[in-house]
């Protein structure tokens, strides 16, 4: 298969839709000959902030001078975005490769009268697959959702980092939060260490899974701790201390803005220091640069373009929030760095979301909003979200065109108000790139997330 061959038969596997459960792709990695045990891994689970996390880790170790791949979900534009090595996206040529291979098992396995795969697992076994190819010394695995029976769990990693647990996907993962604390608690191997920032009754329930598979557990807040330092709009600064690695308070450069990244960052710092007891190629030198140089798009990621107008130019914030926990993280950031500009929101959100939370969390009186579908089946209705939208403020518009709306929202803010891009990561990837050719930089063209494995 070339690359478009790969992504129309990655299609035609999304019909199977989510289907939880570790045969399918344990079956498909054994026919592979196992490729995810020809090296080191790190697993990364949590409601909010695994991507990140993933994003911090990887740089770590690629300034470590170590050979990491990283796979992470959803992409924002190109299916090539979820499978790196050394920070480089897989080619196109490399990407049809590995689901070729990949392909030939599956047919395998339903020749034989198994199930077919999903769409997610495909995904998983090539990259796995892709990593072993690249002879990586490790790989940074972010879980796709949950994690007990997510198909990355079949990995035995040096650490696993849980971020944080809110109640999200919960019929598919027990049905309440306890239930969703247990399937991220899923990934806890027998004596790996677990590094973790959940709290109240999440913490709880897994501290308990750490104690019964014998892992050490270091938690946020309590083993280690973050502060946060001065801000801007270009990086922030924040202190790191633990008495367990005899760090009383250093002090870091982050790239990402937000107080929660300055939480992602201490996870990463202290599985760092765990990584440094069996490589001592990382170390304190190397998190610190690789903190201070790491850049996730779309997460509250601040662009700049010609304004509308006779302002000199339009500040515009990006952001992937798509649920209630990432609006409040949203809006904290924005009362943080922006506490009192006015806004223009440009939102577009999926029908299966808490809409009117996310709306009431994020949305001022005085707000301006433009309301645009997510490029997906799954789109709330431009009348529904609308409606809702007006619930909360007294400008809304509605534009069905992505592109647009946001021609639209610029010309509201005017280079006077900020602009704020959000709701949906079916939105904010394509919305990105009309950004980015505005700014005049360099533009990355790929293929629009699909509905399995993408934004969850």
């Amino acid at each position: 298969m070339n690359y478009t061959e790969s992504l129309a038969y990655l299609d035609g596997l999304s019909v199977f839709g989510v289907r939880l459960g570790l045969a399918r792709i344990r079956r498909l990695l054994e026919l592979l000959g196992n490729p995810q045990d020809r090296y080191r891994t790190i697993h990364v689970t949590g409601t909010n902030g695994k991507g990140s996390v993933s994003a911090m880790l990887a740089r770590v170790l690629q300034q470590s001078s170590i050979h990491a791949g990283l796979y992470i979900s959803p992409h924002l534009v190109s299916y090539t975005e979820r499978m790196q090595v050394d920070g480089q996206p897989i080619s196109e040529a490399d990407f049809a490769e590995s689901m070729t291979v990949v392909r030939v098992f599956i047919e395998q396995m339903m020749a034989e009268g198994e199930e077919c795969p999903t769409q997610f697992e495909a995904l998983t076994a090539a990259a796995f697959y892709y990593f072993a190819k690249k002879n990586v010394e490790y790989a940074v695995i972010e879980v796709g959702l949950g994690g007990l029976l997510d198909s990355t769990n079949v990995i035995t990693p040096e650490v696993s980092i849980i971020t944080n647990v809110t109640l999200e996907h919960a019929k598919l993962c027990g049905g309440t939060l306890a239930g969703v604390a247990h399937h991220k608690a899923g990934i806890i191997k027998d004596g790996v260490p677990v590094v973790t920032a959940a709290k109240s009754t999440t913490l709880d329930i897994i501290r308990e899974t750490a104690a019964a598979h014998n892992a050490d557990i270091f938690v946020e807040g309590e083993d280690f701790s973050v502060t946060g330092g001065d801000i801007s709009p270009r990086g922030q600064q924040f202190f790191f201390s633990s008495m367990l690695v005899g760090v009383s308070r250093d002090s870091y450069e982050l790239h990402l803005l937000g107080a929660h990244q300055v939480e992602n960052a201490g996870l990463v710092i202290m599985a760092a220091y765990l990584l440094h007891n069996i490589d001592s190629r990382i170390d304190e030198a190397t998190m610190r640069e690789a903190l201070r140089l790491t850049e996730w798009p779309g997460r509250f990621e601040v662009l700049e373009v010609p304004a509308v107008g006779e302002a000199d130019d339009q500040i515009v914030v990006v952001d992937g929030a798509h649920n209630p926990a990432g609006m409040k993280t949203l809006r904290r950031g924005l009362d943080d760095y922006f506490p009192t500009a006015p806004r223009v929101l440009l939102l577009g959100i999926l029908h299966d979301k808490a809409v009117d939370d996310m709306l009431n969390i994020l949305v001022r009186p005085d707000d301006i909003v433009v309301v645009t579908p997510p490029q997906s089946d799954r789109a709330e209705t431009l009348p529904v979200l609308e409606e809702k939208a007006e619930a909360v403020c007294h400008h809304v518009e509605a534009v069905a065109d992505n592109g647009a709306a946001l021609e639209r929202a610029l010309v509201l803010a005017g280079g006077e108000r900020l602009l704020v891009a959000a709701g949906s990561l079916y939105l904010i990837g394509g919305l990105r790139q009309l950004i980015l050719g505005k700014a005049g930089k360099e533009v990355r063209h790929g293929q629009k997330a699909s509905e399995t494995g993408s934004e969850k």
